[in-house]
């Protein structure tokens, strides 16, 4: 079986990722949409069980998905999802001196994973998930 090219041009694949982030946030920089990014999905992350963790990560392209991956402790996990207003508050606050997240930071990379992965895929994966974990992925 041939290498997959998501894993042969990888660099090329998140650049283009990144980019696509950047547009949808309104962005200057690939470095100001790694951070939106990050922020985002490490806040679902905070919120999935260990085994929804990893079935996320095997929808995500490539890189974003170590993204997720990295610094993760199952023991982060909390069942608490608050309201729209509070999830965009967490993403604010994550390495804050750096983020320059709005208040529509979450659907703007909702936008942007969905753009890339498929709203099928996503969706299907979120199927299981809780009516809150769909509500954030929702644009």
């Amino acid at each position: 079986m041939p290498v997959p090219p998501e894993y042969l041009r990888v660099g090329e694949f998140f650049t283009d990722f990144l980019l696509r982030v950047k547009a949808e946030c309104m962005l200057t920089s690939r470095h100001q949409a790694y951070t939106c990014m990050q922020a985002v999905i490490t806040v679902f992350r905070r919120r999935l069980t260990p085994e929804q963790v990893i079935r996320f990560v095997q929808i995500l392209p490539p890189v974003v998905g170590t993204i997720l991956v990295d610094g993760w402790s199952p023991e982060e996990f909390t069942t608490k999802w608050g309201s729209r207003e509070d999830l965009t508050a967490e993403v604010r606050r994550f390495r804050h001196d750096h983020n320059l997240s709005t208040g529509s930071t979450i659907t703007d990379v909702a936008r942007a994973i969905r753009g890339t992965i498929g709203d099928e895929v996503l969706d299907t994966f979120l199927s299981d998930l809780s009516p809150d974990a769909q509500a954030y992925w929702r644009i």
